[in-house]
């Protein structure tokens, strides 16, 4: 018997270890509530020794008094052990309810990410698609530059040409008169 509830101590113990990770007050009052109970259980563990020990009775036997002591300690331990145990339980929902909340809270950022990742790339494929027509206008505005001054040396050439034809008919048109 007295291994067991040590052992169940020394469970109790490691799960409030393991479980002092967790940075709440909610958890932390919780936490200190089992601590609380633990101490009495073994308060009471203690007196239910020394019950054990009590011999008031005749060449030193327990009486029925001295071992209705000893079980209403044990009893006492019974019902600490079960509030220990509802106490327990409100800690694992603690956690559990943390290992939701950071579950939901991995499944948001994961759902946000892909979201941008999915925003990164189609601006990724609309910046290509504006510099390839980006190009494409420069390529064509570089060939209306080309067209536009080949019109200026063609209507140079055009209007020398007309110039120089004017001149000769006015030079021819002298001679002749």
């Amino acid at each position: 018997m007295i291994k067991k509830i040590a052992f169940l101590f020394l469970m109790i113990n490691s799960i409030a270890a393991h479980v002092s990770a967790q940075d709440t007050s909610a958890y932390e009052i919780q936490r200190s509530k089992i601590n609380a109970l633990l101490a009495e259980r073994s308060a009471k563990f203690g007196q239910y020794d020394e019950s054990l020990n009590t011999k008031t009775g005749i060449f030193g036997f327990q009486t029925k008094r001295d071992i209705r002591n000893s079980n209403e300690i044990l009893r006492q331990i019974a019902l600490n052990d079960n509030d220990i145990f509802k106490e327990l339980k409100i800690l694992l929902d603690y956690k559990d309810l943390q290992v939701e909340q950071v579950k939901t809270t991995v499944n948001t950022n994961s759902e946000s990410i892909q979201n941008y990742r999915r925003s990164i790339k189609n601006l990724q494929d609309q910046n290509e698609t504006l510099s390839a027509t980006a190009n494409q206008l420069e390529k064509s505005r570089n060939w209306a530059y080309l067209f536009i001054a080949l019109c200026i040396v063609g209507c140079s050439v055009l209007v020398y040409a007309i110039n120089l034809k004017n001149k000769r008919l006015k030079v021819y048109e002298k001679t002749t008169v």
